[in-house]
């Protein structure tokens, strides 16, 4: 599995880097799976202002940052979006790079990781609701983490505290990559047929 984890925010001082970093770290400790960070401080699109839907534009002409940003997506089997709640909600850095995609996640499995005010569960369900627009497959499970500050180092390590705890953050996510595997898996030997045809 190729496994793109998306981190979904640009803010000075983010905390979200050290989440995502947490979720490569716990990934790449997986077998067959090769992760890979997309920060989107590295692609600065402009506000998405194209005159159609990207999925229904036939004339369409791409940005060239977010045509690179696009490219990235469409090489990853999986997705890891790793976003922080702000204002009930997904930062709209994150909200304007979805609105660029057309077809790269398409019947590929996409899970959610947040963190925030009660642990960024408004911001998780609002982007499982947007990314499934972009025709993946959100999956069920959810990673939602309250004290991402103190519970996560600068290099992506949980505490000793957090990760020894059975029912914690550490264990959800394991799940969550988990299950993510296993739609990745399933969906990829679905689509083989799907792009002969």
């Amino acid at each position: 599995m190729k496994l793109a984890v998306i981190l979904g925010t640009t803010r000075l001082g983010r905390q979200t880097e050290k989440q995502a970093l947490w979720v490569v770290n716990t990934a790449a400790q997986m077998e067959d799976v090769e992760v890979e960070l997309i920060d989107l401080s590295d692609y600065p699109m402009p506000f998405f202002a194209e005159p159609a839907s990207p999925r229904y534009n036939p004339a369409r002409e791409i940005d060239a940052v977010a045509q690179k940003w696009l490219a990235r997506l469409d090489a990853a089997d999986a997705y890891v979006f790793v976003s922080p709640e702000y204002n009930h909600s997904i930062p709209g850095v994150l909200k304007n790079a979805l609105d660029y995609i057309d077809f790269q996640l398409n019947r590929k499995p996409a899970a959610v990781v947040t963190h925030g005010a009660v642990g960024g569960a408004r911001a998780a369900m609002h982007l499982k609701e947007i990314i499934s627009e972009s025709k993946a497959l959100p999956i069920p499970n959810a990673v939602a983490f309250h004290g991402v500050s103190d519970g996560i180092d600068e290099a992506g390590n949980i505490s000793d505290a957090l990760k020894a705890n059975p029912y914690g953050p550490q264990t959800a996510l394991e799940a969550l990559l988990a299950e993510l595997k296993w739609y990745s898996d399933a969906l990829a030997a679905a689509r083989v047929p799907a792009l002969a045809v």
